[in-house]
């Protein structure tokens, strides 16, 4: 057989697979099953002579480089400036994405009947809208499975039995990027702020990259968000906007306020066509009830109920899903108390964006925050917020950034860095002085840095009257001192659990 895109044919097909990872691995997959015969191409397999992995630079050496080869498939992480993909679209090779594989074997009909794809893009949120999603869909007894971005590649979860005839996809904007067939049946971004900026090039380009999920019979936009309230939805695309206050006709939103309001629809009626208007907007769920609290958990739940009542899912089960989700952790899961003080654990903050969201589900915290800042701007963080920060603990490879932004917008905020030292002692510096600790034998430098930031923020917390939490949304990667968010949030949960330990207070692994 001859590879085709029109009908796909892969049978026969010569194609490489960017990336050796999770996504590469489940792309192989697919292909074997489909005939095609794949190799992998990743930077990790150096002069390995397995015929079915190369590295990109040996291969891109060889004679005759991309000679037979129908396609490639490239994992998210590898830009579009990669050296290896900007050659093979130079020899004219189609270049997909993995999500871009897998929407066109699903329209092929090759995995079965078509699935209804609903996809969840924002720069922050994406994860729990999706789960969120996930849950309402459960809960109306529909076959559902979350993929993307949360962790299953859409590639596996087309594969998988038993059969869910409804995605919930999680795309990142790398994933949208090499996606750019995805027409999903209703599609939401949940907001847009400067991220990533290094893998697109520009903000724009980013943007656009999100926007791409508004193509579909439905485009959902957080009119609380100026990027993604401006954002254009595709020909013929129904728009649908969610927003914290009382919804107009067209719109989901809230009647009454994040804490003693209703999740109203005034978009949707229960068989997922237009709301007639002069009717009344159906009533959700409480927003007390919503979980994670606060204005994003509430955001993003109506933005899944978005998404699920535009195909049908009844208010009832809106409500059940909602009342029956967890979060996942490290998004804002309160993990320790000391005298009415909560520590609380928002490590998956890893931008300006996320952690002013953290930031809004409180009225007064000591913040620790810093790591990568990725060379995403904190000024409008910290401006923004310092009404709300009685002190900030800053840590991290950029915590100076922190320290300059708050010494322009919030010179009133005391302010405590914390590092590790050249000799491995822990260095503390606050505003009238700077002391050394020795670090425990044994323990990692990371772990020793965030025990003592998480001990010099419950100090600033004990002398700030009103402060209600200590919160960890560092607005930055972590893998300049931990292996991921998942562990720097550990780290924190571990110390914040130690101090209460030893000032008499409780933890809180029940609630994580």
């Amino acid at each position: 057989m001859t590879f085709s895109t029109d009908p796909l044919v892969l049978d026969g097909a010569h194609v490489l697979v960017a990336g050796a990872g999770t996504t590469g691995a489940a792309v192989v997959a697919a292909l074997d099953q489909f005939g095609a015969r794949s190799v992998l191409v990743d930077r990790r397999f150096g002069d390995c002579e397995n015929e079915r992995e190369r590295d990109p630079e040996g291969y891109l050496a060889a004679p005759g480089a991309f000679v037979g080869v129908d396609l490639v498939v490239t994992s998210p992480g590898f830009p579009p400036v990669d050296r290896f993909l900007v050659a093979a679209r130079a020899a004219g090779i189609p270049v997909w994405g993995d999500v871009e594989l897998a929407w066109r074997l699903d329209r092929a009909g090759l995995t079965g009947p078509t699935r209804t794809w609903l996809v969840i893009t924002g720069t922050n949120g994406k994860t729990t809208t999706t789960a969120m999603t996930e849950s309402i869909l459960r809960a109306a007894g529909v076959p559902v499975r979350a993929c993307g971005n949360i962790g299953l590649p859409v590639v596996a979860a087309l594969l998988e039995e038993p059969r869910a005839a409804v995605l919930a996809v999680e795309l990142s904007s790398f994933q949208l990027h090499w996606a750019p067939s995805v027409r999903p049946r209703a599609g939401v971004v949940l907001n847009v702020a400067a991220d990533h900026l290094d893998w697109h090039g520009s903000f724009e380009a980013y943007r656009d990259a999100k926007a791409q999920v508004l193509g579909g019979e439905v485009g959902v936009v957080g009119l609380d968000d100026e990027v993604a309230a401006s954002l254009p939805v595709g020909p013929g695309t129904r728009r649908v906007g969610f927003t914290l206050a009382a919804p107009a006709p067209g719109e989901l939103g809230l009647d009454g306020g994040p804490r003693a309001g209703v999740l109203v629809d005034a978009a949707f009626a229960d068989d997922g066509c237009p709301r007639a208007l002069g009717t009344a907007p159906a009533e959700l769920c409480a927003a007390g009830r919503v979980r994670p609290a606060g204005p994003s958990g509430i955001s993003d739940a109506l933005a899944a109920a978005a998404l699920t009542r535009s195909i049908g899912v009844a208010a009832d089960a809106v409500e059940r899903g909602l009342r029956q989700f967890s979060p996942a952790a490290h998004r804002g899961q309160t993990v320790a108390e000391i005298d009415g003080i909560r520590f609380v654990d928002d490590s998956k903050a890893t931008n300006p964006h996320a952690a002013q969201a953290a930031l809004n589900a409180h009225d007064r915290v000591v913040l620790i925050a810093g790591g990568l800042l990725k060379g995403a701007p904190v000024d409008e963080l910290i401006a923004g917020s310092a009404e709300q920060l009685a002190g900030v603990v800053a840590i991290g490879r950029d915590r100076e950034v922190i320290v300059d932004a708050i010494a322009r917008h919030a010179p009133q905020v005391p302010v405590v860095t914390v590092f590790t030292g050249d000799d491995g002692a822990v260095i503390i510096h606050r505003a009238f002085n700077t002391v050394s600790v020795p670090a425990a034998p044994g323990l990692p430098a990371a772990d020793a840095v965030m025990a003592q930031a998480v001990g010099e923020a419950w100090s600033l917390s004990q002398a700030a009257s009103g402060t209600e939490a200590v919160l960890l949304a560092p607005a930055a990667a972590s893998l300049d001192m931990f292996a991921s968010y998942g562990a720097r949030g550990d780290s924190f949960a571990a110390a914040a659990a130690a101090l209460a330990a030893e000032a008499g207070g409780r933890t809180a692994d029940a609630e994580r």
